[in-house]
């Protein structure tokens, strides 16, 4: 079959749900509804298992089709890669991320499989770790489905991508956040300084300010206001207190929809989306 004539198929995985869509290819694509199935982690199992599981009990007929897979920033961990004009050539680029990964995760990033944005000695860029054997088990259900794994990326990496264009500005902070977890990148000058993607254990929007402040004084001048742009589909009514020092700039922003594959609200999100008032 023609690649032009394949179906796609568009996953976001996550450790409790998995969301998909699928779009006919041809003269008149058509996109199929989004399907979103819960998942309960096993215990003492990855905790990309339960999930991946339940995707290929569900793609039963994924035969034929392109599959792309978004992988939650649960599953991703992250580090900046400082400029460094000296480095130019991809084997350099791919030891600098590896010496970075290491300095941050030791010896854990041996298991892991790394990717590199664009790379510039001027502004840097940002490495990507994912667990070696869920890209393994990834590449296995592609096989076994008969699809063709055209794609796989994390949270973060496709939601900057996608907006990259708009995210201007002396100083950049861009925040993706998702069910229990948050993802907050800086760039200064457009250069790469920092990124954090950390676990969200109580309220989301006091741990998102308080983020946010971190990353503000790392940075070296806090502004009295500062700008973040901020994806929160799931949590779409996800506001911070005012005159907190903050003003959210909301994606999706532009001409550039949302993804119809990323997760969005459901019952199970109702979450505590405001930061508690002070007293």
């Amino acid at each position: 079959m023609s690649p032009l004539w394949r179906d796609r198929i568009q996953v976001f995985l996550a450790p409790d749900r998995i969301d998909w869509v699928r779009t006919t290819r041809g003269f008149k694509p058509v996109q199929a509804a989004k399907v979103t199935v819960q998942c309960e982690s096993v215990q003492g199992a990855p905790v990309w298992q339960a999930a991946l599981q339940q995707l290929e009990k569900h793609l039963t007929d994924a035969s034929g089709t392109d599959l792309s897979i978004t992988l939650s920033n649960h599953f991703v961990r992250y580090v900046t890669l400082p400029p460094q004009a000296e480095i130019m050539t991809p084997e350099e680029v791919n030891s600098y991320a590896a010496f970075r990964m290491r300095e941050v995760y030791a010896e854990r990033v041996d298991a892991w499989a790394l990717s590199v944005s664009e790379w510039s000695p001027l502004t840097g860029a940002v490495c990507a770790a994912i667990p070696c054997d869920l890209m393994a088990e990834l590449e296995k259900m592609a096989a076994r489905l008969h699809c063709k794994l055209k794609e796989i990326e994390p949270y973060f990496t496709s939601v900057y991508d996608r907006w990259q264009k708009l995210l201007n500005g002396d100083k950049t902070y861009c925040a993706v956040v998702e069910a229990g977890r948050m993802c907050i990148s800086t760039q200064i000058d457009g250069v790469w300084h920092s990124i954090r993607n950390q676990r969200i254990v109580h309220s989301i929007a006091d741990e998102l300010l308080a983020a946010l402040d971190q990353e503000a004084v790392l940075s070296g001048n806090k502004a009295a206001v500062e700008q973040v742009f901020l994806f929160a589909p799931q949590h779409p009514d996800l506001t911070l207190t005012e005159n907190c020092g903050w003003l959210i700039v909301p994606l999706p922003a532009g001409k550039m929809p949302v993804a119809a594959h990323y997760p969005s609200v459901t019952a199970d999100d109702n979450r505590l989306n405001h930061a508690a008032l002070e007293t």
